[in-house]
């Protein structure tokens, strides 16, 4: 509690969203979703995807995965990305655990990591390290059925983005030719909250369609195999 008041204290915090189209992971999912579960033993969820399309766009934004402590005078850009993956303990209290070193894996990796951390955040068997060192963090609210979200920044990162639920809606479509049309689409937001003590608006808003872009242009399947 202390912690959240903190924060919310010390950064200046906004909040800022963008709708981002699934479909094509969605099917994915689809056509993988025995085969995995039955290699790897639990689903393929969307946070993955967005893990990875989330630090490959922090590549591009370094200030997003900064620190910045203004009593001290002191503001870095970290070298690793170290996720901050939230975990909720069944209702009874919310914990950050961290996957060091995150661009290091590829999206099997990274689904991999998110499992063995929820299980082993879940389990109270962690210990400080495996909780400590995030230089941004992933709340996912889309999990309980959210639709937006403006989740408090973990300290002393300077952002968190939250993945909502994503459902299917009637969206319009633009052809190459440029005509439109209405199609039922995996839709879901991502809404990120950030320090502007540290960057602005445009900033916020161009990693957040980074990350847009890469999820639904990236060709997952080729990672995925």
């Amino acid at each position: 509690a202390e912690n959240m008041i903190l924060s919310k204290k010390t950064s200046a915090h906004v909040m800022t969203s963008v709708e981002v189209d699934f479909e094509s992971i969605e099917q994915l999912r689809i056509e993988n979703r025995e085969s995995f579960k039955s290699t790897e033993g639990f689903s393929l969820t969307y946070l993955p995807f967005i893990s990875r399309a989330t630090v490959e766009s922090l590549r591009e934004f370094p200030v997003v995965n900064s620190s910045f402590d203004l009593e001290r005078g002191k503001f870095k850009l970290h070298e690793d990305i170290n996720l901050g993956v939230a975990v909720d303990l069944n209702q009874e209290g919310l914990l950050v655990g961290t996957i060091k070193n995150t661009d290091s894996y590829n999206l099997v990796g990274v689904a991999r990591k998110i499992s063995d951390l929820s299980l082993l955040l879940r389990s109270g068997k962690y210990d400080l390290n495996d909780v400590t060192g995030s230089t941004f963090t992933i709340s996912n609210n889309g999990s309980f059925n959210s639709y937006l979200t403006s989740p408090i920044i973990n300290q002393p990162n300077v952002a968190i983005l939250s993945a909502e639920s994503i459902k299917k809606r009637a969206v319009v479509i633009e052809s190459p030719d440029g005509s439109d049309s209405i199609a039922i689409r995996h839709m879901g937001l991502l809404s990120l909250t950030w320090d502007h003590r540290v960057f602005d608006g445009s900033t916020a808003l161009l990693f957040l369609n980074a990350i847009k872009d890469k999820l639904e242009k990236s060709n997952w399947k080729k990672e995925l195999h």
